[in-house]
């Protein structure tokens, strides 16, 4: 009676006890993290085989829970003896059944503590990024060295080049000796990645130590990209690549007091805020947030949903941008004498309704209005009157009730009439009489200029002479002028030449004695 009581004992017994295969995760650690963790464990003469196997029951329950594989956690373990090894990289093992198998088949290598030699090849092989089966370029990497603290060498070097080259180092020490030494080795704070234990205590610090490796490596594995005013782009990395299942995305602005901008924040899922859902498929990767207020801060969570393997909440806090209401530039162009086009940005066709122009001469002219639809970002305004100063303003009416508007200065063309007659007189044999009519308003003066050449068949650089006569002016005579000069006289404005006239003066009695034919 009494044997098939202890049976039945030893059997529900083994029936309680989870397997390694099995997944007795702590809340909230699969999935958060992403990176590689080398361990480097002391297995040298001074280490016996009960400590040699308590330190690996540590290390199988310090990493049950890590999710393992190219887009999560990857462990490596690099044995210390008089000929250190490498027992396996970080690309050998890609689930949790084939680690734990891993770390109950590894057997102690004995010898010396030559632990700077394991270093060195921690150093040039297991923790060099793009190495052959070696750490992932722009991941966090981790160096956990376990070790009973007896004779550990000359490490401090090796330790300050691995944490120069970015690798995160903790110690942890079943011996109490050397203690300045393990002290100088571990990456700051000391606190968090130093730790003493007694070898049949080692499971005490285990929730200790894996929450240090967590903080190092956690992943930043939903993010928000694409803010604007009202929308924003949620990004994630596949969490159920070849599984069944699909995503639900909650989002709404974050409770007061609910943490800032990049923080985990409060779920919409549990702040009691009012918030959007969104559902997508398990091949997807990211969502589109609308319907969203400026200037706001927000939370979002990703739920995977799944029958086949469960995942953790992934939440991430952004602010919106602040609204910028249109018109938030007015720029002008194409101006002429009686029109100009105004144009104005930027667009929102999804708030505003219309735009109002309206636009007056200075100081004092009417008023004038144009409307335009909110599709619109420019008008012809024309009709206007030449070489006059007119403020613009256009303004944005809102759906909302709001109204912007902004003001600009801008300027029509001066009138700049062409010249009306040009008369050319010969007066001797060197000289003309030049008359011509031109137009009063806005008139300057004019610009008169003339131009032959000298010397038989042009030989010589071509003579050019210029005058300007004031706004009174509609004749001169122009003496000792070549033959076949040719004479032009443009009228001036304000802020513009006008269109002249030419023409050609012929002396032909004389055109011998400048080397010309007839």
């Amino acid at each position: 009676m009494e044997i098939h009581i202890l049976s039945a004992w030893v059997l529900l017994l083994l029936l309680l006890r989870p397997s390694a295969g099995q997944n007795s995760s702590p809340e909230g650690v699969l999935n958060c993290c992403e990176g590689d963790v080398l361990f480097l464990l002391d297995s040298s003469g001074s280490v016996s085989s009960y400590d040699h196997s308590r330190m690996l029951t540590f290390l199988a329950e310090l990493l049950l829970p890590f999710s393992l594989g190219e887009d999560q956690v990857k462990i490596g373990l690099l044995q210390v003896g008089t000929q250190p090894r490498l027992e396996f990289g970080f690309d050998a093992y890609s689930t949790q059944h084939g680690l734990q198998g891993a770390l109950r088949n590894t057997k102690p290598l004995r010898g010396d503590t030559n632990t700077v030699e394991a270093l060195r090849l921690a150093k040039d092989r297991a923790l060099r990024p793009g190495a052959p089966n070696g750490a992932r370029s722009g991941l966090p990497r981790v160096l956990v060295w376990m070790t009973d603290g007896v004779k550990p060498g000359d490490v401090i070097g090796p330790m300050a080049e691995l944490r120069d080259e970015g690798v995160f180092v903790l110690v942890v020490s079943t011996g109490h000796g050397n203690y300045q030494v393990l002290r100088e080795v571990v990456s700051p704070p000391v606190e968090d990645h130093l730790y003493f234990v007694d070898i049949d205590d080692m499971s005490i610090i285990t929730e200790d130590v894996r929450n240090a490796i967590i903080e190092i490596i956690r992943a930043e594995r939903l993010q928000v990209r694409d803010i604007s005013t009202n929308s924003a782009a949620l990004h994630w990395r596949p969490l159920l690549f070849g599984l069944s299942g699909h995503y639900e995305i909650r989002y709404g602005p974050l409770p007061t007091g609910g943490g800032g901008e990049g923080g985990a924040g409060t779920s919409p899922s549990t702040g009691g805020t009012h918030y959007q859902r969104l559902t997508q498929s398990s091949e997807s990767s990211n969502a589109i947030l609308t319907n969203l207020m400026p200037n706001t801060t927000y939370t979002a969570s990703l739920i995977p949903e799944s029958n086949e393997h469960a995942f953790n909440t992934l939440s991430v806090n952004f602010r919106t941008k602040p609204e910028v209401l249109s018109p938030a530039v007015v720029t002008i162009s194409e101006s002429g004498q009686t029109s100009v086009r105004v144009s104005w940005g930027p667009l929102q066709p999804d708030t505003v309704r219309s735009y109002l122009i309206e636009y007056s001469a200075l100081p004092s002219g009417s008023l004038q209005t144009v409307t335009v639809g909110r599709l619109q970002n420019s008008t012809l305004l024309k009709n206007l009157q030449p070489d006059t100063t007119y403020l613009v303003t256009v303004s944005a009416q809102y759906s909302s009730g709001k109204e912007k508007a902004m003001s600009v200065k801008m300027c029509t063309q001066e009138v700049t009439p062409a010249l009306a007659d040009l008369q050319l007189k010969t007066v001797g044999s060197d000289s003309v009489q030049v008359d011509w009519t031109g137009s009063e308003g806005g008139l300057r003066g004019y610009w008169l200029t003339w131009e032959g050449q000298q010397g038989h068949h042009g030989s010589l650089p071509p003579q050019r002479s210029s005058l300007y006569l004031p706004a009174n002016s509609l004749s001169t005579r122009l003496t000792h002028l070549p033959p076949s000069a040719r004479v032009c006289v443009s009228p001036i404005y304000r802020t513009a030449r006008g269109e002249g006239l030419c023409c050609t003066a012929q002396f032909q009695s004389d055109a011998l004695t400048y080397g010309y034919g007839s």
